[in-house]
């Protein structure tokens, strides 16, 4: 993920065309078997565009084509599993969060769910500052790079983790610093996820596993200790309301 702490809020809402391949490949994920036509219904794209990106999907191997119908590629069938809470659901669920969340904090906020080896933005509330950190929707990140990220990475099955940690040099590290993230239900970065900002992230799950992670950066200068401290508690408090949510529902 990237950041800028100044940059305009039209210029960050910019959709580009990484962001609508991103969420072409998010509605495979969600709908689990999906027909061109369909998504192009769902995305408001001309089908000549969806096809496009498919394409290119399917020449990576993140997607593959049956009968017709386009669902997750063999590369990602392992990678990919996890509880089924759509990408619709989870928004639904944390968008009032989200800004009550930004509201108590006075910082950004933000919920990311895990999509093979990528943490994906699904959605945020900004910072009531001027100065602030800028999350855009779609933005990724690795799996091991970032509190957010590493919430998501601790939590899911060995098979991910090892995926995500097959080719990186620091594996051994990370692998190491997981259990304590699981243990206390907890991360945070300085820097990482976003240069100059500081991130804390907790996790948002279900019986079946975790579903998500919530997080808030703010700019270093302003993440005190004692802010930190009221972050944690907030975000526990905002994870357990999008949880309910979700159960609910």
């Amino acid at each position: 993920m990237t950041t800028a702490l100044d940059r305009p809020p039209e210029e960050a809402a910019e959709d580009t065309s990484f962001a609508r391949g991103l969420r072409v490949f998010l509605t495979i994920a969600d709908r689990g078997e999906i027909r061109a036509d369909e998504l192009s219904t769902l995305l408001e794209t001309p089908l000549s565009t969806i096809y496009r990106y498919l394409r290119t999907l399917t020449e990576f191997g993140f997607v593959e084509r049956q009968e017709g119908r386009y669902r997750l590629g063999a590369r990602l069938h392992v990678i990919g599993a996890g509880p089924i809470v759509t990408a619709e659901e989870l928004i639904r669920a944390a968008e009032p969060v989200l800004a009550d969340l930004a509201e108590t904090t006075q910082e950004t906020t933000f919920i990311c769910r895990r999509i093979g080896l990528g943490a994906m933005s699904l959605a945020g509330h900004p910072s009531p500052q001027s100065l602030r950190v800028v999350v855009e929707t779609g933005q990724t990140s690795p799996l091991h790079v970032g509190a957010v990220a590493l919430v998501l990475l601790a939590y899911a099955p060995s098979e991910v983790q090892d995926a995500a940690l097959a080719e990186v040099a620091e594996a051994s590290t990370i692998r190491g610093s997981l259990p304590a993230i699981t243990s206390e239900g907890f991360a945070q970065d300085d820097g990482l996820t976003f240069p100059g900002a500081t991130t804390l992230a907790v996790p948002v799950q279900r019986d079946d596993g975790i579903v998500a992670a919530l997080g808030v950066a703010a700019p270093s200068e302003r993440a005190s200790r004692r802010w930190q401290t009221r972050a944690r508690v907030a975000l526990r408090r905002a994870a357990t309301t999008v949880e309910t949510t979700l159960e609910s529902g």
